[in-house]
């Protein structure tokens, strides 16, 4: 089968070229800007364009599938040629459920979580040599490549996204899966571009939920009132299996999980990441994994890139960095941050840089997202604000939507780099927020 991706590079589509590549595909592309690590893994697979841009020669009626990336725009001059030969031209998601109609489904869905939740029950799977087709959002360890597609294997788990599926496909990426086992970890507004008012954000977990093939299973968070409540007014016919946050301690800075078993240590922290846990626990009980071989390999489990990862100091000081950036993931990252460390001087960092958090209507969402920590700073480059066409924003208003007068907001990425070049990272333990990189701030040294 011949596949041509437009806008090869993305982080999720460079991986499903790879694996499409793996399966025995023939793979071309396109992209305006290919950056690392999509660069070096496209070219050691032997499929990075020669050269960056579009070119709708490429596009050839022997082409079996167009698989067209959200970075493309709708007059992009490769998909219009598609569209001139009436090619098959798929979306992400759609090309995702062409490769698994055939298999047993199991969506992880929610504002967050989901990316977590897919990698631990990926590492359990994997521990226990349980061999499945995937696609999770983050790198895991253990794992070449986060997207993979075979002939034979019997399930397929995905990382369901509620985002846009491509320029000219605006429904949200989950709503093509039509999972035979799905999981409901949070809704909280998010993607305020796209999803106007939160009912109109809500109203995408209502039809991914009626998208459950029937008598299908849905495992959900019960601590989650909104969830709960798209839960209770389903219509269709599905299992319901709801789950909590687990009971555990800090003992000594390690977390214990309380189990029937014992004490189980882990390697994560935080009680969003133990809730996160305990439904991985219940969709790999639908897989066939008993709890204590499910517990067996979660402990080795450090989390997926990005979520409360720790980073290698030069100078052995105690960093961690979270993709949190949404209000929701913000209060989560920092209540663990406080928990974990409540006998150190915590300092927490986050960049504003999405079109939701730099929106003043948005930002009210992040009232006392910081509170808890003793140094805390915000960072928001005005000169992004300007590439996004958006009004500017004062630091003022920022405090006033934080709740929090003791703020520190730089606008600037020179005047943040100075205040962190002034701090001793050997004392105290810091948090950077982000799906950023501060202006370019190396967290290494």
């Amino acid at each position: 089968m011949r596949t041509h991706f437009i806008a090869i590079g993305g982080s999720a589509m460079h991986n499903l070229a790879i694996a499409l590549k793996d399966k025995g595909y023939l793979v071309t592309g396109s992209d305006d800007a290919i950056f690392e690590p999509s660069k070096s893994r496209l070219e050691k697979k032997g499929i990075l364009p020669e050269e960056m841009g579009w070119f709708p020669e490429k596009i050839t009626s022997d082409i079996d599938a167009v698989i067209l990336g959200m970075h493309a725009h709708q007059d992009n001059p490769e998909l219009a040629k598609a569209k001139e030969l009436g090619l098959k031209i798929y979306s992400y998601p759609e090309f995702l459920y062409e490769q698994s109609k055939t298999k047993t489904r199991v969506v992880i869905a929610g504002s967050h979580g989901k990316t977590t939740i897919t990698s631990m029950i990926l590492h359990v799977l994997n521990f226990h040599q349980k061999d499945v087709d995937y696609m999770v959002g983050a790198q895991l360890e253990g794992f070449d490549c986060m997207v993979k597609l075979t002939k034979d294997n019997d399930f397929m788990v995905l990382e369901g996204d509620e985002y846009l599926s491509s320029p000219i496909d605006l429904r949200s990426k989950f709503l093509l899966y039509q999972p035979n086992i799905a999981l409901m970890s949070g809704i909280a507004w998010d993607h305020i571009n796209v999803f106007k008012t939160f009912d109109d954000y809500i109203e995408q977990f209502r039809r991914f939920v009626a998208s459950i093939t029937p008598g299908g299973v849905l495992v959900y968070n019960e601590e989650d009132a909104e969830v709960v409540k798209v839960v209770e007014n389903a219509e269709n016919y599905f299992r319901k299996i709801p789950y909590k946050t687990p009971e555990y301690e800090i003992s000594n800075g390690k977390v214990l999980l309380k189990t029937e078993m014992g004490d189980i240590p882990l390697s994560v922290f935080g009680a969003h990441n133990l809730l996160n846990l305990e439904g991985a626990r219940h969709i790999c009980h639908t897989l066939g994994i008993m709890d204590e071989d499910f517990y067996d390999a979660i402990m080795s489990f450090k989390g997926a890139s990005k979520r409360l990862e720790k980073v290698e100091r030069e100078d052995k000081g105690i960093l961690y960095k979270d993709f949190a950036h949404a209000p929701s993931k913000v209060k989560a990252a920092v209540k663990a941050f406080c928990e974990q460390f409540k006998n150190e001087k915590k300092y927490g960092f986050l960049e504003l840089h999405t079109y939701s958090s730099l929106n003043p209507v948005f930002l009210e969402q992040y009232d006392h997202a910081m509170d808890g920590l003793d140094e805390a700073i915000v960072f928001y480059s005005e000169d992004a604000l300007k590439i996004k066409r958006m009004e500017p924003i004062s630091p003022d208003l920022i405090k006033e939507k934080f709740k929090n007068e003791n703020l520190k907001v730089f606008t600037n990425a020179e005047e943040l780099h100075a205040y962190w070049d002034l701090l001793d990272k050997t004392k105290g333990v810091y948090m950077m927020m982000s799906s950023g990189n501060f202006g370019g701030l190396d967290l290494t040294k």
